[in-house]
């Protein structure tokens, strides 16, 4: 890795395992504001290290709902999970103080060229499993097919990645087509239940990425 790969914490749900998780000074955190989802967030975010940017993960919800969740939360950024349109992608950026992020579920026979038009819409792209759910389904793609991505858009690698994982990302970063990964993504990997993030295991999580960063330079 000739880059530090940020580090994205996603679908925290409880307080103080949120100012734990703090503590390991991640780039992103997620909060998922999708009441279908297990991990739904309802609570009032508690104090954490400015330099964590705070994610709030949408699925095909309103234009006011996503600009009040933004504002109460004092959102960085504003992950899209749905359906939503290039155009809705635009506004959100250009109304709230937020960055989009568009997300995109991957199976083997993934048009890419549909990101074509949302190039321009947002400020990266997320790469998630095609599964049973919108986000959260605990497995990965096949990441071989981002040979197949051209863009120049910079995006988050998500969909299953656990602890056990960081010899495939070590391998998929030494990859040309690793080049426009900016973040790993995780989620249900690291939890012991649903929203409970695992301090420890994380924290052996962190220190192998970037123990293999340092090796690399």
């Amino acid at each position: 890795m000739t880059k530090q790969i940020q580090l994205k914490i996603c679908g925290m749900k409880f307080s103080e395992n949120i100012q734990e998780i703090g503590l390991l000074a991640p780039d992103f955190m997620g909060f998922i504001f999708y009441e279908k989802s297990p991990r739904y967030f309802e609570a009032e975010i508690p104090k954490i290290s400015p330099a964590i940017k705070k994610t709030g993960v949408f699925v095909n919800a309103s234009f006011p709902e996503i600009q009040e969740k933004a504002q109460k939360h004092d959102l960085d950024f504003i992950q899209l999970h749905g359906n939503e349109t290039p155009e809705f992608c635009t506004a959100i950026e250009s109304f709230t103080r937020a960055k989009v992020i568009k997300a995109f579920a991957l199976g083997n026979n993934f048009d890419f060229s549909i990101l074509e038009k949302y190039k321009d819409s947002c400020s990266y792209f997320l790469f998630d499993t095609k599964g049973q759910h919108f986000g959260g389904n605990g497995t990965a793609f096949d990441w071989n097919i981002l040979e197949n991505y051209a863009l120049e858009k910079e995006y988050f690698l998500s969909g299953g990645i656990g602890r056990e994982d960081t010899k495939k990302l070590f391998e998929f970063f030494q990859k040309d087509y690793s080049k426009k990964c900016f973040a790993i993504d995780v989620n249900s990997r690291f939890e012991t239940s649903l929203g409970l993030k695992d301090v420890a295991r994380l924290k052996e999580f962190i220190q192998q990425l970037k123990e293999n960063h340092e090796h690399k330079l």
